[in-house]
């Protein structure tokens, strides 16, 4: 069974944003099943859809992503799919 959540990446555009969520990622056992990311004028922007059913503690894997992106210069927030949806639902 899949533990599908939604990981969002915002700030200023860095080199190794993604090699450092990816890697942290890899690490903690979650899957990406899907990713899309872009640039607009220096503001990165990327969109993970994951399986964290191997992860263990999910909400210490979202305070972990909150630190991280802290250490690199963004803002790094991971929901439940269910709530993603709710709050996006018009």
């Amino acid at each position: 069974m899949k533990n599908k959540f939604i990981i969002t990446v915002v700030g200023h555009d860095t080199v190794g944003i993604i090699a450092k969520v990816c890697t942290y990622l890899a690490e903690h056992q979650v899957n990406i099943l899907d990713i899309s990311q872009t640039i607009v004028d220096g503001y990165f922007n990327m969109m993970m859809i994951v399986d964290a059913a191997q992860a263990g503690d999910v909400t210490e894997l979202s305070s972990d992503l909150g630190a991280l992106g802290q250490e690199i210069g963004v803002v790094i927030r991971c929901q439940h799919e269910d709530i993603f949806n709710m709050m996006h639902r018009i």
